[in-house]
Order: C-alpha cells, then sequence, then structure tokens
C-alpha cells in the first residue's frame, strides 16, 4: 500500500493506493493530484484567476458564460437548495465577512443586514450555459461542495487509469476507488468532534464516499456558546445543534452536501437524514449519537 500526501485547498490530502507496483503507484497518484490541482484553480474564490473569481467580479455588471463542468455544478447547487428549502445556499459565502473566526467576535445585527441582502440563490438568473449575479457584491461560492467533487473528479479519473484499490481523501472527505486488493473493506476512522486525536467511530468501506461536517474546524466561544463557520443563510448565524454529521453515499459530493444541509436544519437534521436512505452518524452538543448503516 502507498501513501502520497499533498496540500490542496486549504488543508492535507492523500491519496492511497493499493495493489499496484510503487513507481505505477506514484504515476497515478500524481494523475489525481493534478486533478485536485485543477479543480481548485477552476472553482477556488481564492483563485483571481477562476470560474468563481470570474462570475463575482462580473456581479450587477454582466452575463457570464459557463462551460458544461460549471453548468453541472450550478445545476447541483440548484438542485440541493430546493431539497433543503433553501438553507444549502452558494451565495451565502458573503456571510463570513461578518465573522472572524481570527478575532472572536460575535457581529452586530447592523453588520449582518447589508450582508443579508446579498444572499439568495433564487434571485441568481441563468439562461442557457449563461449566468447573471443581479447584485453587485453578490458572490458564489463553492466552499461546501469545491472539496468533495474534486475528491470524486480524482478518484473517477484515477479508475479511468487503471486504479482498482484504494480512495482519495480531502480533508476528511474521502471517495473509495475500490476496496483493498483481497476484497477487504477500508477502515475509516470517524473524528471526536471534541477530541482532535480521537475517534468515536470506524466505518468499513468499499466503495462509495464518506464526508463530515463539523462544529469544530473553524470556529470561536464567546460567553459559554461556539460558533462555527456553518451560517445560516436566512439569519445569517451559525447553527448549534449539531457537534458533527457524517454521511456516507456513492458520491463524496453527495456525502458532503447531505451532511451540510442536516447541520443547517439542526434538530429537523435527523429526519432529514433517514429521509435521504443514505447511511449517517450524527453527534448532537450533549455528545448523543444518532447513526443508521
Amino acid at each position: 500500500m502507498q501513501r502520497f500526501e499533498f496540500r490542496a485547498m486549504g488543508g492535507g490530502g492523500e491519496i492511497v493506493l493499493a495493489g499496484t507496483a510503487k513507481k505505477e503507484s506514484k504515476a497515478l497518484a500524481a494523475i489525481g493530484m493534478k486533478e485536485v490541482a485543477r479543480i481548485e484553480r477552476k472553482y477556488s474564490r481564492y483563485q483571481p484567476e477562476s470560474v468563481v473569481s470570474r462570475i463575482n467580479d462580473s456581479a450587477g455588471k454582466a452575463w457570464v458564460e459557463c462551460d458544461e463542468e460549471t453548468v453541472a455544478l450550478l445545476d447541483y447547487a440548484d438542485a440541493v437548495y430546493r431539497s433543503s428549502g433553501g438553507l444549502f445556499d452558494v451565495t451565502s459565502g458573503v456571510l463570513r465577512r461578518a465573522w472572524n473566526f481570527d478575532k472572536a467576535e460575535t457581529p452586530s445585527q447592523e453588520a449582518l443586514l447589508p450582508l443579508l441582502k446579498l444572499v439568495g440563490w433564487s434571485r441568481i438568473e441563468r439562461q442557457g450555459s449563461a449566468v447573471w449575479l443581479p447584485d453587485e457584491g453578490m458572490q458564489l461560492d463553492f466552499g461546501g461542495i469545491g472539496k468533495e467533487y474534486a475528491a470524486d473528479a480524482a478518484a473517477e479519473l484515477l479508475a479511468e487509469h487503471g486504479a482498482r484499490h484504494g480512495y482519495v481523501n480531502l480533508g476528511g472527505d474521502i471517495r473509495v476507488i475500490g476496496p483493498k486488493p483481497g476484497g477487504e473493506p477500508w477502515s475509516i476512522g470517524i473524528r471526536d468532534p471534541r477530541n482532535p486525536g480521537g475517534t468515536i467511530a470506524s466505518i468499513l468501506v468499499c466503495s462509495g464516499a464518506i464526508a463530515t461536517s463539523g462544529d469544530y474546524e473553524r470556529y470561536f466561544e464567546a460567553a459559554g456558546r461556539r460558533y462555527c463557520h456553518i451560517v445560516n443563510p436566512k439569519t445569517g448565524w451559525p447553527v448549534s445543534h449539531w457537534r458533527s454529521v457524517t454521511v456516507l453515499a456513492p458520491l463524496a459530493t453527495t456525502a458532503g452536501s447531505c451532511a451540510t444541509v442536516a447541520m443547517l436544519l439542526e434538530a429537523e437534521g435527523l429526519n432529514y437524514l433517514k429521509r435521504s436512505g443514505f447511511s449517517y452518524l450524527t453527534v448532537d452538543q450533549s455528545g448523543r449519537m444518532f447513526y443508521n448503516h
């Protein structure tokens, strides 16, 4: 088994391959890393040349033509927006301007109001492959699905190039290429949301994907309350019901958006997960676990 670690999308990544010679594994891993880098360049809001930056810079000014891949991502964002009752909203990234997790200060309602006016996927217009953001200052942000989409794309490309056993892991969002060479499943540890080095469970996986959404990646505590980076686009305030939600689904993109929607739905998230038909493991703020496998 060969493990290749790299940095991407603001965090650590790894490609694990088994059943192939070292030289072949190295060449395959390079293909996977290149695909992740391509997606980051294309869709990161931090990259000035990205499609997302181009769309955001044109807000309130011009329509932007998009290629097939981008149209498919916009279609997916639209589908999840609808199925989540408007809680999964790729225009809500502007709210981060009010939430500085380094300063550990809660924003005033006055600071949030002008930003909330810039949130609203339903106001985005699309004609064919072109997209229009009606107000200057509006933004698209694929942060909620970017890492997962990259894990899926890299794993699929590796499979096309002959990889049969292994997985792609981008910051804990994992897409499995195939089981171990003997057919045994991979054992994937689920992080303990209150103990960075610990795990609360291990899930055995031969195929599909696992993604986790939680309140422990970026957060601060003030007056005895934890404020995390997952923000309700309707109120502008962070969610607080779940410590973490982990979902097992055929695609990392699906698993990731499903986990995030469950976080955003707060207590109702459990019913949403039950209806999804996917396996899941959740931890609420009292540390209680709920799961279905």
